[in-house]
């Protein structure tokens, strides 16, 4: 029998705190709330507590998860967690989660493609299930809990980044759920943003922290504002030329959800009606690597519109630059 992946269920978890923009209008003294709802489309956003991380957050969207897919922890084979903002640098956070979920069985590792984490790893995962039969329940999540790594002085960080977390099941099957998948990256803007301390570049030593300061995310030089718009539009084109599917069968388009402000620019770059795409940085904020499984979840359980037989495109990008689409039919 040739085996297949699908997405079995979907869940998610923001945090209880809720940011608006009317707190970094106060601490910025202008109107910075009045910005970000017109150029990113971020009305607010959700910060962890200070006993929370990101495995916690992990955990409750896979328990969500789990439980709508009908399974038990012990039933997973494979735990992937992408996230550039790990509980620790050593080991990996999966191995946190499977501690937490109780998931004895299930192998783990970590996936770092920054914001393109979530997507490389349901790539990963689905590619998995079909070369290894050992393999027939994998949970594929994100987690971001960037807000660890801000500066709250920075409004050009302060205010974009938040925290959460999504996670799905991968199932085996007859029917083919995954279709094709594509990866990219453009390794020249590798220092242009992230978190730069911490790592064998710049550890945190006593100098490096005198000089440099804590671990924190930074914006160090430009890369090009029309990033996306360029390269997201190929990369989904290039996916469904491996899946042999012409862009009026997909159904569904979901983008890294860093501004909103170019996820209808680029539809309108693909002709497809804004009506088959989904948000959630109005209400989340930006959650990098959790933001796209996030942003499925609500889809499935807010507008339940999402019906079996349907094409979904995921298309991501992050630090690195790395980038990537997958194609899936809902199964």
């Amino acid at each position: 029998m040739t085996r297949h992946a699908h997405i079995l269920a979907t869940g998610s978890y923001a945090p209880a705190r809720v940011v608006p923009n009317a707190e970094f209008d106060a601490r910025f003294g202008e109107p910075v709330g009045d910005w970000l709802v017109a150029n990113v489309g971020i009305h607010e956003r959700r910060y962890m507590r200070d006993d929370e991380t990101t495995s916690d957050m992990v955990t409750a969207a896979a328990r969500q998860a789990l439980e709508r897919a009908r399974l038990d922890p012990t039933d997973l084979d494979l735990i992937i967690v992408a996230t550039d903002t790990p509980d620790y640098l050593s080991p990996a956070t999966a191995s946190v989660v499977q501690s937490k979920l109780g998931a004895r069985r299930a192998g783990t590792f970590d996936l770092n493609a920054a914001c393109a984490g979530w997507v490389t790893a349901l790539n990963q995962a689905a590619l998995t299930i079909t070369a290894d039969a050992d393999y027939r329940h994998v949970l594929v999540a994100g987690g971001y809990g960037m807000s660890r790594f801000l500066d709250p002085h920075d409004k050009y960080t302060a205010t974009l980044f938040a925290d959460g977390a999504g996670a799905v099941i991968l199932g085996a099957g007859e029917r083919p759920g995954f279709l094709a998948g594509k990866l990219q990256a453009v390794g020249e803007f590798h220092d242009a943003m992230g978190i730069y301390t911490g790592g064998t570049f710049r550890p945190c030593t006593a100098a490096t922290l005198a000089a440099f300061g804590p671990p924190k995310v930074q914006f160090i030089r430009k890369f090009p504002r029309t990033f996306n718009t360029e390269y997201w539009p190929a990369l989904i084109r290039a996916a469904l030329a491996k899946a042999a599917l012409p862009l009026a069968e997909v159904d569904w388009f979901l983008f890294t959800q860093i501004n909103l402000r170019t996820i209808e620019m680029v539809m309108d770059l693909l002709g497809q009606p804004l009506t088959k795409t989904h948000w959630i940085m109005d209400k989340w904020g930006y959650t990098g690597s959790a933001c796209l499984p996030m942003a499925l979840d609500d889809l499935v359980m807010t507008r339940q519109e999402l019906r079996p037989g349907q094409t979904i495109v995921f298309c991501a990008s992050g630090g690195g630059i790395a980038l990537a689409a997958s194609v899936w039919r809902w199964i």
